[in-house]
This record gives C-alpha cells, sequence and structure tokens, in this order.
C-alpha cells in the first residue's frame, strides 16, 4: 500500500476511530461514577485508558503529521457527542417526579399506579389556589412515558424531573426478566434496595 495513503488516510481514519471510542467510553465512565457504579467504572476506565494510549502514541510518533491531529481533535468532539447519545438510549438510572396541578388528579394517578408506580399525593396550596402534589420514583427509561401522559392528563400541569442516585423501601414496578439477567448486565439497569 502507498505510504501515503496510509500516512494522510489511514493513520489518521484509525486515530479519528480510536479517539471516538475512548472519549465515548470516558463519558460512559463519568456518568456511571456519579450514579454509583464503581465497578463498571473502573472497567471502562481501563479500556479508556488503554485505547487513548494506543492512539496517543501514534501521534507522538506522527508529530510531523497535521492530519493525526486534525483527526485526534475530531475524535474527542465526536466521541463527546456519541458517548452522550449512548448514554441517553441507555437511559440508566432513576429519577424523581414532582407534579403539580389544579385538576382532579385521579385518573392520572391511577394510570401511574396501575403502572406500577409508587405514587404519593398531597394537597397543597398554590399562589392560585388549592393543588394536587404528585410525587414518584421512576426508572429514567420511563420518562418519555409519564412526560406524555401527564402533557396528555393536563397541559398547564407544572412538572419537574431530577436525577437521583438511590431510592429505598418503596413501591418499584417488577420486570420479570431481571430474574434472569446476569447481575453485571443489572448494574445497567435501575435496582431498588431491600
Amino acid at each position: 500500500m502507498n505510504e501515503s495513503i496510509v500516512n494522510w488516510v489511514l493513520l489518521p481514519l484509525l486515530i479519528f476511530v480510536a479517539r471516538i471510542m475512548d472519549v465515548s467510553i470516558g463519558t460512559m465512565r463519568i456518568i456511571f461514577v456519579s450514579r454509583g457504579r464503581r465497578e463498571l467504572s473502573a472497567v471502562l476506565g481501563f479500556f479508556e485508558v488503554l485505547i487513548w494510549l494506543i492512539a496517543i502514541r501514534q501521534i507522538f510518533s506522527n508529530l510531523n503529521n497535521p492530519a493525526c491531529f486534525l483527526a485526534y481533535a475530531l475524535g474527542f468532539a465526536t466521541g463527546n457527542y456519541i458517548g452522550m447519545f449512548i448514554e441517553n438510549k441507555l437511559a440508566i438510572g432513576i429519577q424523581v417526579v414532582r407534579i403539580i396541578t389544579r385538576r382532579d388528579a385521579t385518573p392520572l394517578i391511577n394510570r401511574f399506579r396501575k403502572m406500577g408506580f409508587g405514587v404519593t399525593t398531597v394537597h397543597g396550596e398554590g399562589a392560585r389556589g388549592h393543588v394536587k402534589l404528585i410525587f414518584m420514583v421512576v426508572p429514567r427509561k420511563e420518562i418519555a412515558q409519564i412526560v406524555h401522559d401527564i402533557q396528555s392528563f393536563n397541559p398547564k400541569a407544572f412538572f419537574s424531573i431530577e436525577d437521583i442516585r438511590s431510592a429505598e423501601e418503596g413501591i418499584f414496578p417488577s420486570n420479570p426478566a431481571d430474574r434472569f439477567l446476569p447481575r453485571l448486565w443489572r448494574r445497567f439497569k435501575w435496582e431498588k434496595k431491600k
């Protein structure tokens, strides 16, 4: 193969792909660290640094090749985007949903309870009168459906969603598949503590 093709096309392409991989893994590792997933973070950290060392070695071996520098930088930017995209698709973790509505929320509450969620309600006083406060802890992967249900029930309802690190002693929807998943894979999934 022509040496100029290797130096100006193939090598930068390999650096670009390696950089996408290590930064995507790094983005995922940071997210897992923030969610307290130590074991998985350590494994991802190992592969992140291993891939980074391979890429940086090629950069230092080819310091006179600007295409390698450009590929390294583009791989970093692309890796950040892809890492966040992957994390969003995995939807790892749990979130608390707070809903404040002036309407009778009984149908919405019943819907969430039928879905298997523990729902806590409180009567309150808002700026414009009596309100119903609804609290739930839900897996992140269920948030799109929850938001859809809230907006279908009352498009004017105020709601907020926040990440939480863990939840204990609540009512959580059960997933029969959890009994059959290996322990490491369950680390990705929302686990209730007993």
